[in-house]
């Protein structure tokens, strides 16, 4: 099921919670003592960073696949760990990145050796709304690259947050996989929160992963034949054809899905229904071009309907995790707790890979 550590940082005692978090999922995960010590320095920095340069914020801690959009069939778990706060934000982000930049009474590592220290890393910040900063740590050790867009992730990039509304199981789920020339994502909301709604969400991501060669509609299809033990989801899948530049949608359900071309948002809507419980006889297929300045994005209801995305947030260079975090953080505060699971997953061109 889909494990979410979601962690308010506020004192020194919750960065101690944070590291026995990343603990707690490299164990779930199946992580080696090294990794796992990686992945806990990784996130005590963070926390550390969040206490003592944002007035707090929080952390949240779960395991992903280690290469979204990748074809191979065993991609190894990976850590993400995002630290998301509303703070004054980083007026100097080299600076912040360099190796001899650390916070005050902090473990001394700073968010460059994090950023080494990570396969996936990368950071946004605002000057007067907070920071975002992403790292990924893979189950295996691989090789490491240094700088933002490290892993190769093709054409197209995938990312998202989750955040479980009664921790640790959350009943959103969310995956992408690559079959060939189709990139297919997919959001599951199963029906209510907790471990049975965990169930029916888990069992769409599993069903994707054996049939991410259909197009949406045929998938939902499937997915309705194999939710039907379970109490049902409301499921959205996107897939972008590579050869063909153009991206199908289908959705049935309360899931939230946008869609920005040539600078502009457009709504795709879900028919109603529940998969697994209430099918619609026939399932529409939106068609749209794909180009490299699109951005696709899915969101389960428990984010607010009239979230934003600023025109100033550079979501074509950021890693599409990072963009998530940013409409979550944006969207919520201290004085509006989370009602719902809460996912958003984002799918995106790959740019042009920067140098070190």
């Amino acid at each position: 099921m889909t494990h979410v550590w979601d962690v308010p940082v506020y004192d020194s005692t919750r960065v101690r919670d944070v590291a026995v978090a990343a603990h707690e999922a490299c164990g779930h995960g199946g992580f080696d003592d090294a990794r796992t010590a990686a992945a806990v320095l990784v996130a005590t920095e963070l926390a550390t960073n969040l206490l003592k340069h944002a007035g707090g914020g929080r952390v949240l801690i779960e395991t992903v696949d280690a290469d979204l959009t990748s074809e191979a069939a065993a991609r190894g778990p990976a850590l993400q760990i995002v630290a998301m706060d509303h703070g004054p934000g980083i007026p100097d982000l080299a600076a912040a990145l360099g190796d001899g930049f650390s916070t005050t009474s902090s473990l001394g590592a700073g968010l460059g050796t994090c950023r080494r220290i990570a396969d996936d890393f990368d950071l946004h910040s605002a000057l007067g709304r907070g920071t975002i900063a992403l790292a990924r740590i893979r189950a295996g050790s691989g090789r490491r690259r240094h700088g933002h867009a490290r892993q190769d992730h093709g054409p197209v990039r995938a990312g998202g947050v989750n955040i479980a509304l009664a921790e640790p199981q959350s009943g959103d789920a969310w995956a992408c996989v690559r079959f060939g020339e189709r990139v297919t994502l997919l959001l599951a909301d199963g029906l209510g929160h907790g471990p049975a709604a965990a169930e029916a969400s888990d069992a769409a991501v599993r069903q994707l992963r054996d049939s991410a060669h259909l197009p949406p509609a045929e998938l939902l299809g499937v997915l309705h034949t194999a939710l039907r033990s379970t109490r049902g989801a409301a499921v959205a899948v996107a897939q972008v054809d590579l050869a063909e530049g153009s991206l199908a949608f289908s959705g049935i359900g309360n899931i939230g899905a946008r869609f920005r071309s040539d600078g502009g948002w457009q709504h795709l809507l879900s028919h109603p229904g529940i998969v697994g419980a209430h099918r619609p006889a026939r399932i529409p297929c939106r068609r749209l071009p794909w180009s490299p300045d699109c951005l696709l994005v899915l969101h389960s209801d428990g984010l607010p309907s009239r979230w934003s995305l600023r025109e100033d947030v550079p979501s074509a260079e950021l890693d599409p995790g990072v963009t998530a975090a940013v409409i979550v953080r944006d969207a919520s505060s201290a004085a509006r707790p989370v009602r719902d699971d809460t996912t958003v997953t984002v799918l995106s061109p790959t740019p042009p890979r920067r140098e070190p």
